[in-house]
């Protein structure tokens, strides 16, 4: 049994220990499971059971997923340390697994890109339209995701068909990554590790967001971002390097680093 799964174990019996109201959800969720594959499964098919597809169904479709791609569950296992350490409000491991949209949207994509790289794009795309009606997330399944991903408060995050966003990355609500029309191919960001997207940012079309960068909050990036800088503004251009911090997807510090920073862009 996992450290992970453990962890997660010890405490939702110190919640169900001092809230009553939740004592029976929580046995049912994670007490009386076997697995953080049987845990996970259970929680989100209840969650997405809409329309005539049953939980039943459902728990079955996202288990099997988890069951049969072991890797799935390392990515999960790193999202949900992500969410931990890199979200203020979060101090357990339990609250983003039992109530954060934003893990549980990514850990259901998760099934359904598994599901879409392995010939059933029909379930997948039905599983993608319930992650967007319960969550209001619309991660297409063939968009690929790395692991240790902060996916904050997630509301209206949008990631389109060739979108592929790397390890340790976080990413604010209200997010698109999205292409410029209606041409097909390869249309869509490249977001590399370490990268901080602020909320409401807009980065449209095959750009690519270089490593540690970081974009700030309701900016709309249209061209290729380098390593390592910030930028912000409509459209975005780069604001200065950043220096003297760890990576800004896991600093997740949204200002900028000094006046230096800020007068090497020559001002917003």
């Amino acid at each position: 049994m996992s450290e992970i799964w453990n962890k997660l174990r010890e405490e939702a019996e110190i919640v169900a220990t001092k809230e009553r109201i939740l004592s029976k959800i929580l046995t049912e969720y994670v007490l009386e499971r076997s697995s953080l594959a049987d845990a996970l499964s259970l929680r989100l098919s209840e969650r997405l059971a809409k329309g005539s597809v049953p939980a039943n169904d459902l728990n079955e479709l996202l288990f099997s997923s988890f069951k049969d791609s072991p890797s799935i569950l390392e990515h999960v296992k790193a999202d949900l340390i992500a969410f931990q350490e890199r979200d203020p409000a979060c101090h357990d491991f339990i609250s983003p697994f039992l109530y954060f949209k934003g893990f549980q949207a990514l850990c259901a994509y998760r099934a359904s890109h598994y599901l879409w790289n392995n010939n059933r794009q029909d379930i997948a795309l039905y599983l993608q339209s319930l992650i967007s009606i319960v969550y209001s997330v619309d991660i297409h399944p063939a968009a690929t995701i790395g692991s240790g991903i902060l996916l904050d408060h997630a509301t209206g995050f949008v990631a389109g068909e060739t979108t592929v966003i790397e390890d340790n990355v976080s990413i604010l609500h209200e997010v698109t990554l999205g292409g410029t029309g209606k041409e097909g191919g390869d249309r869509h960001p490249k977001i590399r590790s370490g990268v901080l997207i602020g909320a409401g940012a807009k980065i449209l079309g095959n750009v690519e967001v270089g490593h540690g960068a970081r974009v700030g909050a309701s900016s709309v990036v249209l061209s290729d971002v380098p390593p390592n800088v910030s930028v912000a503004g409509v459209p975005s251009r780069v604001l200065g390097e950043i220096t003297g911090e760890s990576t800004p997807s896991l600093q997740m510090n949204h200002t900028l680093n000094s006046m230096k920073e800020y007068e090497a862009g020559g001002g917003i």
